[in-house]
């Protein structure tokens, strides 16, 4: 069943990409630093890569997956055609990569927010169905949280269109696929949260 969804999701996002004009793909992500192409370099880059590619990329970086991950999504950006990307996603939704510890549920989430992450930058009206939101929602554990650096203290996630909640304290609330990209540690375009605490996660 999330096989299923992650084809769908991959699909659905390969679709939408190959539709945006060139224009597009030069422009910002909420990803810090990267625009549309560097994410969807980024978010390929587990179907063009062996396991010893990966480790040999990773120990070129000091074994910073971070680094490694900006240095390599930067570096196939600029060397694959827009449309060679997005045939890599669309020709790979059923690819079976699991991100390490993640699971099935974390190769979902992965695409998800990486999906998010450009189509709410570039303001388009994209709703991810609420079973792919639900099923990543049921599988968050604290520790994934913590490794998003958002800080959430004191701030209760209320989602408006799923039956989902998430800590206690002052009442943060919106959509649930961008209340996932605040867990996320990611800045909203201005309108997209209600509640004190929205300034905190609302780009300037």
């Amino acid at each position: 069943m999330i096989q299923d969804m992650i084809a769908a999701e991959r699909r659905e996002l390969a679709a939408l990409l190959g539709a945006l004009p060139p224009s597009s793909w030069d422009s910002p992500t909420l990803c810090a630093g990267w625009r549309v192409a560097e994410v969807v370099a980024h978010m390929t880059m587990p179907f063009r890569f062996s396991g010893g590619r990966f480790v040999r990329e990773l120990l070129k970086s000091g074994g910073r997956f971070n680094v490694m991950a900006d240095r390599v999504a930067r570096r196939e950006a600029a060397a694959l055609s827009r449309e060679a990307l997005v045939s890599c996603l669309r020709d790979n939704a059923d690819h079976p990569w699991r991100p390490p510890g993640g699971g099935a549920v974390g190769a979902l989430s992965h695409d998800v927010i990486h999906g998010l992450d450009i189509t709410t930058a570039l303001r388009l009206d994209r709703r991810v169905p609420p079973e792919r939101l639900e099923a990543i929602f049921a599988a968050m554990k604290p520790k994934q949280v913590k490794y998003f650096g958002a800080d959430l203290a004191g701030i209760a996630l209320r989602a408006d269109d799923l039956d989902w909640s998430y800590g206690d304290g002052t009442p943060l609330a919106g959509a649930a696929q961008d209340l996932l990209l605040v867990l996320s540690n990611r800045r909203l375009p201005a309108g997209r949260l209600r509640g004190e605490p929205s300034a905190r996660f609302t780009a300037a």
